[in-house]
């Protein structure tokens, strides 16, 4: 968190810099003064007027008589990007070694994890894919990418998280086949029991996984011994199990006796 000791430094902050310091500041504090502000970035208060002013154009603050409150969208944004980032390089490596599955025409069902995200990533280079998602972050990361048809699922929007799901959801999953489906876990029980925190997801998890010829599982080892309220799947019940270096290694030899082809990412 910057504070005013330090404005000297900070006085040739880019504007995009002295947004996101706003942005950052919001988020740990949630008001903001605009002296307060500018005297931290060493800039004027007619500046950090200008930039609240861009804020609250997008919805990340509402403006207050001198100075600014954070928006419960920016509130909801920080809580995901936390959740996204937490053991990123481990998700990434995941999501690579997923992507060897997809071949060009194949119709993919990807959920609503973190590891299944950054697997839309590594899908934008991807030619004649449809992507099934009900996942908002999904299908707003391949909204623009020209070689990739993406259907978004209806449904509720999952409190918490930019997921649809409930009966409409399934409803219009009932309509597709699919040639893979690519799903997370909240936790992965030591008797290799796959677990959702949610009944509504993991009925949703289940009807994918009906929908689609191969289903591969996407955790990593932080998942191993963790158990959550529904029980949604066993490691069985997919093809492929894809992981990273950090499962421990009895249940490793666990995981290749019950899944067909498991990889260490």
């Amino acid at each position: 968190m910057v504070r005013s000791g330090s404005s000297k430094s900070l006085k040739k902050l880019p504007p995009a810099a002295r947004l996101r310091a706003l942005r950052g500041r919001l988020a740990a504090d949630s008001s903001v003064t605009v002296s307060g502000m500018a005297a931290d970035l060493g800039v004027s208060e007619m500046t950090i007027r200008r930039d609240m002013e861009k804020l609250a154009g997008t919805t990340d603050l509402r403006r207050t008589h001198g100075g600014a409150v954070v928006a419960e969208r920016m509130v909801f944004e920080f809580n995901y990007l936390e959740r996204q980032r937490g053991g990123l390089a481990r998700k990434k490596a995941i999501a690579a070694e997923a992507r060897k599955l997809v071949s060009p025409g194949d119709r993919v069902i990807l959920d609503t994890g973190t590891t299944t995200l950054e697997l839309a990533r590594l899908l934008k280079d991807s030619e004649g894919v449809t992507v099934i998602t009900p996942s908002l972050a999904v299908a707003s990361e391949l909204q623009f990418c020209g070689s990739v048809s993406v259907v978004l699922l209806g449904g509720v929007l999952h409190r918490g998280s930019p997921d649809l799901t409930g009966p409409v959801t399934e409803h219009c999953l009932e309509l597709f086949a699919a040639d893979w489906v690519f799903q997370g876990a909240e936790g992965i029980g030591k008797d290799g029991s796959v677990y959702n925190i949610d009944l509504q997801l993991a009925r949703v998890d289940r009807l994918m996984r009906s929908k689609s010829a191969r289903s591969c599982l996407l955790a990593d080892s932080s998942k191993v011994g963790i158990t959550a309220l529904v029980r949604t799947a066993r490691l069985a019940d997919f093809d492929v199990f894809i992981t990273d270096a950090g499962v421990p290694a009895g249940f490793l030899r666990q995981a290749r006796k019950a899944v067909r082809r498991v990889t260490v990412a």
